[in-house]
């Protein structure tokens, strides 16, 4: 099988060449208690995404479940835990959020197809004008850094790791506000094409990861 998935520290990293992070390591797990062999690739989120929907006997993580894909891919289990928000330069004291609709007097950068774009999209948010939509987090940052954008939406837990892949320090930034409706668990998921016998050997090995304590301290860990 083919896993894919994007660059999201400390979730998805790249490690001298081969894709690691907590989630990725429970991703693992998971195929070596079901004797799959796979190989995890890199990808911009959007493309990630079309693979994973247009292929055959894919996997793809850290994919938020929602009711429009929920016909569209085979639900494995969850890897990761995530309390989305925005995310602001902390030069900006200019920039003051208490609620989403707050937010729409900014632009913000989301990647294209995430689960953030189209939450936003759906509460007013409209693209090209407060809303640019990229392919992946990294791009959403470089418009945040240049002064192309005011906001990005992020996950605390995940600034650390994406400021030193920037090489900026964590004071260079501020998680501003936590969006209540993108607190979620996301999940690896299957092509809707993967055959159901390997789904389910899948889904029962996750079962069995979900019992170790590793997973426990992971699936926890976005909320500390």
């Amino acid at each position: 099988m083919r896993v894919v998935t994007e660059l999201s520290p400390p979730h998805q990293t790249l490690v001298n060449g081969e894709v690691s992070g907590i989630s990725t390591e429970l991703v693992r797990a998971v195929l070596a208690e079901a004797g799959v062999s796979a190989q995890i690739e890199l990808y911009p989120w959007a493309r990630a995404f079309r693979i994973a929907r247009s292929r055959p006997n894919i996997l793809i993580y850290n994919m938020a479940r929602t009711a429009e894909r929920e016909q569209e891919f085979r639900w494995i289990g969850t890897v990761a835990a995530y309390q989305l928000g925005f995310v602001s330069l902390s030069h900006r004291s200019d920039i003051k959020i208490s609620s989403v609709a707050d937010a729409k007097q900014y632009t913000v950068a989301v990647q294209r197809d995430d689960l953030s774009a189209n939450f936003l999209i759906n509460n007013g948010f409209v693209p090209d004008e407060q809303l640019v939509q990229v392919a992946d987090i990294a791009e959403s940052w470089q418009l945040l850094l240049n002064g192309k954008v005011d906001l990005v939406i992020d996950d605390p837990v995940a600034l650390n790791g994406m400021v030193a892949t920037l090489g900026l320090r964590r004071r260079d930034v501020n998680f501003i506000y936590a969006i209540p409706e993108l607190e979620q668990q996301t999940w690896l998921a299957a092509s809707i094409a993967t055959p159901e016998l390997l789904v389910k050997q899948l889904q029962a090995a996750h079962s069995k990861v979900a019992q170790t304590v590793r997973y426990q301290q992971v699936m926890s860990s976005s909320y500390q």
